[in-house]
């Protein structure tokens, strides 16, 4: 498995070329996004940031003093709005503690220290945080989502409900360290998962199934 890993990236990126992921103007928009994006598609996730703007709100310091309703309001289109909300707020608290000109600090902290900073916010899991590490901050951490587990269950026979981190140290152990890398490694897998990879099978289309990877 391990000399399939950069493989599969390599095939992925010849089919479908550079992704341009995570869509945001700002590291707070980015996380933002990540928060958002649970349990919901992404459009809806565009048409609350789009109304956070709307109302100039999209900066912390706005977030963390609006009226909880007023929120909650703005961010409807996510989905579970309240819920949403509550755990929106406590990412904004951590933000404005560790946070510095767009950069977490103190910067000498490593990875592991931030990544244990932000899972120990109320309602931030595994995937949320390293979404933001890599995507807002770009730190060399890979995100592992549903997508991710789906393809490499029907691919290369793991299991389906693998462990986040036993998922992920597949990767971490086969790949150059680089965000980079690992941003658009994730972002491909998306693709992929959504456009030939989908439930219940195969599309036709489907890269690795004609590369025989398995």
């Amino acid at each position: 498995m391990k000399n399939k890993i950069p493989r599969i990236h390599d095939i992925l990126y010849k089919r479908y070329g550079p992704q341009h992921w995570w869509p945001g103007d700002t590291p707070w928009e980015i996380c933002v996004g990540a928060v958002l994006t649970q349990n919901t598609n992404w459009g809806n996730v565009e048409k609350a940031i789009l109304r956070l703007k709307k109302i100039n709100c999209l900066c912390p310091r706005k977030i963390i003093s609006m009226p909880r309703a007023d929120l909650e309001e703005a961010i409807r289109p996510s989905g579970y709005y309240r819920l949403k909300a509550g755990r929106l707020l406590a990412v904004t608290e951590w933000w404005l503690k560790n946070v510095r000109d767009n950069m977490l600090h103190p910067s000498e902290k490593k990875l592991s220290y931030w990544r244990e900073s932000i899972l120990a916010v109320k309602g931030v899991g595994p995937e949320t945080a390293d979404s933001i590490l890599l995507y807002s901050f770009n730190l060399p951490t890979f995100v592992i989502d549903a997508y991710t587990k789906r393809i490499m269950s029907r691919h290369f026979g793991t299991a389906e409900d693998i462990d986040y981190h036993e998922l992920q140290k597949l990767f971490l152990d086969n790949l150059p360290h680089k965000p980079e890398l690992f941003n658009e490694y994730h972002a491909l897998l998306v693709r992929m998962a959504k456009e030939d990879c989908r439930k219940p099978g195969c599309g036709p289309g489907c890269p690795l199934k004609r590369h025989k990877l398995n």
